[in-house]
Formats: structure tokens, sequence, C-alpha cells
């Protein structure tokens, strides 16, 4: 039982890891895009919205998974 709580513990720690990293690099790449071409920065601004969106729902999966798992 202890070895599903360490294994759910672990899975979550790398599921924020790379919700974070992945968001990080995305609003980077935003505006880096911004900078160069400051008259779309309203799309680019609601395509990276978006793209958080996404990552933050399968950071959120993969929490959910591992808290089942660490329920068992």
């Amino acid at each position: 039982m202890n070895a599903a709580h360490l294994a759910a513990g672990i899975g979550a720690g790398l599921t924020v890891i790379g919700a974070g990293y992945g968001i990080g690099r995305l609003a980077a790449s935003a505006l880096e895009g911004t900078a160069r071409q400051p008259s779309a920065g309203g799309d680019i601004r609601t395509t990276m919205i978006l793209g958080a969106a996404l990552i933050e729902g399968a950071a959120l999966f993969g929490l959910v998974i591992c808290i089942l798992l660490a329920n068992k």
C-alpha cells in the first residue's frame, strides 16, 4: 500500500512539473511572437489561452488518476 502512495505522489509531482514547463514554454513563445509582430498580439493571446487550457486539462486528468491510484 505504501508503494502505491509513493508512486501516486511521484506521478502527481511529475504531472505538475510537466504542466508548468509546458505553460512556461507556451508563454515564452507567445511573448516572442507578439514582440516580433505586435499587430498579431490578439490572435496570439487567444491561441495561447486555448493551449494553456488544454495543458491544464491534461494536468488535471493526470492528477485525478494519481489520486485514484493512491486511494486503492
